[in-house]
C-alpha cells in the first residue's frame, strides 16, 4: 500500500489509527488517499484544513467523474470534525440527496442462478477469489450480514465448534453473536482448509490470493458482474439494480415468508430479528414488513395496529 505524501500525512494516519481503535472499518482511507494526492500536486505545504483545500479536492473529484460522492463528502467531513474548531467543515448541502433506493428482493431462482454464477466465475489474476466468492456471498445471505460485517470477518471471530460468528465494527460498535446453520458451518470450515495454502498471517478470513481482505468496491462489483452473468443474453442496462445489501435484505425477507407459513405473530417475532440482524431501532426491522410481496402483506399474522405506530423513518442502506 503506497504511503501518503502531502502534509497532511500524519494527521491522517494519526485519524485512521483513531477510527481502528474504535472499531471502525478503514473504508475512508481509500478517499483519504485521493484527498492527500490532491494536497500533494496542489497545496504541498498546506498542513491546515482551509475551505480552499476542501473544495478545491472536492470539485476536482466531481470534475474527475469518480463515483461516491456522498462518500467523499462524509470521509473529509468527518476528519474535519476529527482535527478540530479550525477545520473546514465542508456543509451537508454539497451532494443533493438522492432518491430513497428500494430494495431488491430476489427470487428462490435468482438468488441460486447468482450462487451459480459465483461458483463458476472466473478471476485470471486471482483464481482463489472464486473460492472466496462462492462461500462469502453465501454467508452474507445465510447470516443476513451487512456487506462490511462478511468482508470484515475475522479468523479468530469463528468458532468451528459451535458455529458463532463474533460479529464486530458494526454499526455504532455494537458488537453480536451470530449463530450460523450446520450447512453454512461446513463450508467455512471447506473454505478454511483452501484458504491455508494461500493464508500469510492474514487476520481477515476471506482473502484474496495475495492475502488482502475484500474491499467494498470489489465486493460490490462481484456481485454485479455474478448479477450480469446469471442472466446471459440480456443487456446489463435492463436488468434491476442488485446490490450486497440485497441479499441480507433477501435474508430478512425469507425469515419473515418462514414466520408467517408457521403462522407466528409478526410483532411478537420482530425482536428476535431485530437482535440477530442488529438493528439498533425496532423500526429499522418492522421496514421489512413493508416491502413484502402484496399476497403476504393481507397475512392475519401482520398486525398493522401495531406495526404502523412505529415509525419508517429508517435509511435502509445503513441498516
Amino acid at each position: 500500500m503506497k504511503e501518503f505524501k502531502s502534509a497532511f500525512k500524519p494527521a491522517i494516519e494519526e485519524y485512521l489509527e483513531f477510527r481502528s481503535a474504535m472499531g471502525y472499518c478503514n473504508e475512508h482511507e481509500q478517499q483519504l488517499r485521493y484527498f492527500d494526492k490532491y494536497c500533494y500536486e496542489h497545496f504541498p505545504e498546506q498542513t491546515e484544513l482551509t475551505k480552499e483545500v476542501v473544495r478545491g479536492w472536492f470539485y476536482d473529484e466531481i470534475a474527475s467523474g469518480r463515483a461516491c460522492l456522498s462518500s467523499k463528502a462524509t470521509t473529509i467531513r468527518l476528519f474535519a470534525r476529527y482535527l478540530g474548531s479550525s477545520a473546514y467543515v465542508l456543509p451537508m448541502n454539497c451532494v443533493p440527496k438522492t432518491p430513497d433506493y428500494l430494495p431488491y428482493i430476489l427470487t428462490d431462482e435468482e438468488l441460486a442462478a447468482l450462487f451459480q454464477a459465483a461458483d463458476t466465475m472466473e478471476y485470471k489474476n486471482d483464481p482463489f477469489f472464486q473460492k472466496t466468492a462462492s462461500t462469502l456471498l453465501r454467508l452474507l445471505y445465510a447470516c443476513g450480514l451487512r456487506p462490511n460485517e462478511g468482508r470484515n470477518l475475522k479468523v479468530e471471530h469463528i468458532n468451528f465448534q459451535t458455529g458463532e460468528l463474533f460479529i464486530t465494527k458494526t454499526k455504532r460498535r455494537k458488537e453480536r453473536i451470530v449463530v450460523v446453520s450446520g450447512d453454512m458451518l461446513l463450508l467455512l470450515k471447506k473454505y478454511r482448509l483452501q484458504r491455508a495454502v494461500f493464508d500469510k498471517g492474514n487476520e481477515y478470513f476471506f482473502i484474496h490470493t495475495d492475502s488482502t481482505a475484500i474491499k467494498s468496491w470489489q465486493l460490490t462489483a462481484l456481485v454485479k458482474s455474478c448479477w450480469i452473468a446469471a442472466h446471459p443474453g440480456i443487456d446489463p442496462k435492463v436488468l434491476p439494480r442488485v446490490r450486497p445489501y440485497d441479499l441480507r435484505h433477501r435474508f430478512a425477507s425469507t425469515v419473515l415468508h418462514r414466520w408467517l407459513d408457521e403462522g407466528r405473530n409478526l410483532y411478537a417475532m420482530l425482536p428476535y430479528l431485530r437482535a440477530y440482524m442488529g438493528h439498533e431501532k425496532f423500526s429499522d426491522t418492522a421496514y421489512y414488513i413493508h416491502i413484502l410481496p402484496e399476497r403476504l402483506m393481507v397475512s392475519p399474522g401482520v398486525q398493522w395496529d401495531n406495526i404502523d405506530h412505529i415509525g419508517m423513518g429508517v435509511d435502509i442502506w445503513e441498516h
